[in-house]
């Protein structure tokens, strides 16, 4: 727009001076044709130049529908020979002409501008005769206002359809950049595929260059799962053993002294082989080769983790029940049930002795869902949405948890193209960690 804005008055002015010296010398021509019809009438068979200029043809001469028109016709020496003499006034100005030499000038005659043309002509003898016409500006005035009116409203014009057609092919030329710009907001190292999108050729390049950035991308994620996953797996094996020898010292008989010692060593161990675990539960809801769009049913899994939570030994006073019902779904089964561990650990560990755990599922318009309901102290409003990030605890948590169970199961929630929700308890106060799955995609008939 820059350039157009620069560009186009200059032409402008460009375009009026060439339009305006065009329409003057077309109408400079006009009075040079008047001069060049009172010298032919010039005579100068009896030496002496003279002129005689009929009523008629004076008003022919003089004719003009917007303008009035002076004529004078001087003899050499200077002698009016036909005319209006208040033009000889004028005649010392431009000086006089060689024979068929013209001068073109603008002059003031008594306050009046006018546009005056002078043309000599041989007398005979050597001599000039100066024969000088003029007319008032009006009709050129007007013309000169009629061209910039013009020029100016056809360079509008012109800009208005210059901005409005570079606009438009601004606008096309960039409608595919939006659309990868609005499909780059959708990647995250989850969706590493390549750009598919048909581009014009000039950004096929740097569609390239995008696909070679998520090649990359996703070897150096893929390495970072194999690492984590192997770490933890290597973490597991001797903090289990180490677990198993406490357990054996607390039953060997021993100083009672060191038994608080061996207690806080074996929670420390404990803790740190749940964080193992879910480093590797991390890794393996990071892993996209694993197929999450396996036919499942909710209840099902609730109900595993129920059998494994009965031989567990909970709190004091902590009451953890199921209502269950169907709720199949596309899903990875190992996945799900890290995910509802997760969520009841959480329970289990921070809502404190005497609470009371609900393990729900079903299925709606919206597909299916399970939750896990708690009485405890819950998390504030303003900070469920940080919770569910990787080592972050609310304010009021207590317990010594890490920080990492919401976030696992907000990513194998994210995996599963799900969605976990941080709730409200239904009644008084407490917190409803809730997992909706998408519907299931409608049967296809029978055959």
């Amino acid at each position: 727009m820059l350039p157009l804005l620069v560009g186009l008055p200059l032409l402008g002015v460009g375009l009026y001076q060439q339009v305006q010296h065009s329409a003057q010398s077309w109408l400079d021509e006009g009075l040079e044709d008047t001069a060049l019809t009172l010298a032919g009438q010039i005579d100068t068979r009896s030496g002496a130049p003279r002129i005689e200029i009929s009523a008629t043809m004076d008003r022919a001469l003089r004719f003009d529908r917007q303008d009035d028109v002076f004529y004078l016709v001087l003899a050499p020496g200077g002698e009016v020979l036909q005319g209006d003499a208040g033009l000889a006034d004028l005649q010392p100005r431009p000086g006089a002409q060689s024979a068929g030499k013209s001068w073109y000038g603008d002059v003031r005659l008594r306050g009046r501008a006018l546009r005056l043309v002078q043309l000599g002509h041989d007398c005979g003898g050597g001599s000039q005769c100066q024969i000088l016409v003029a007319e008032t500006l009006h009709k050129r005035d007007a013309l000169q206002s009629q061209i910039g009116t013009l020029v100016a409203l056809n360079g509008g014009g012109l800009a208005l359809l210059l901005a409005l057609a570079g606009w438009w092919a601004i606008r096309q030329g960039l409608s595919p950049l939006t659309e990868l710009s609005a499909e780059l907001e959708h990647r995250d190292l989850h969706r590493l595929t390549p750009l598919e999108a048909r581009l014009p050729r000039e950004l096929v390049p740097l569609q390239s260059a995008f696909n070679r950035l998520f090649e990359r991308l996703a070897r150096a994620a893929g390495a970072q799962r194999e690492f984590l996953a192997d770490a933890a797996h290597q973490l597991r094996t001797p903090l289990t053993s180490l677990q198993t020898e406490i357990e054996l010292a607390l039953l060997e008989p021993h100083d009672q002294r060191v038994d608080p010692l061996l207690k806080r060593l074996r929670h420390r161990v404990e803790r740190s082989a749940r964080l193992a675990q879910q480093l590797l539960s991390l890794a393996r809801a990071e892993d996209r080769s694993v197929d999450v769009q396996q036919r499942l049913d909710l209840r099902d899994i609730a109900t595993e983790s129920g059998q494994d939570w009965a031989h567990r030994a909970l709190p004091s006073g902590v009451d953890l029940g199921f209502e269950l019902a169907e709720a199949p779904a596309l899903g990875h089964a190992f996945l799900l049930r890290e995910l509802l561990e997760n969520l009841i650990h959480n329970a289990v560990n921070y809502a404190g002795s005497g609470a009371r755990i609900t393990v729900r599922c079903g299925s709606g318009p919206g597909g299916a869902w399970i939750e896990v309901e708690d009485n405890g102290p819950g998390i504030p409003p303003a900070e469920r949405e940080a919770a569910m990030q990787r080592f972050r605890r609310g304010s009021t948590a207590s317990g010594s948890g890490s920080g990492l169970g919401l976030a696992i199961a907000a990513d194998i929630a994210t995996r599963h193209g799900g969605r976990l929700a941080l709730l409200d308890a239904h009644a008084g106060p407490g917190l409803r960690a809730r997992l909706t799955l998408p519907a299931l995609p409608p049967a296809a008939p029978a055959a």
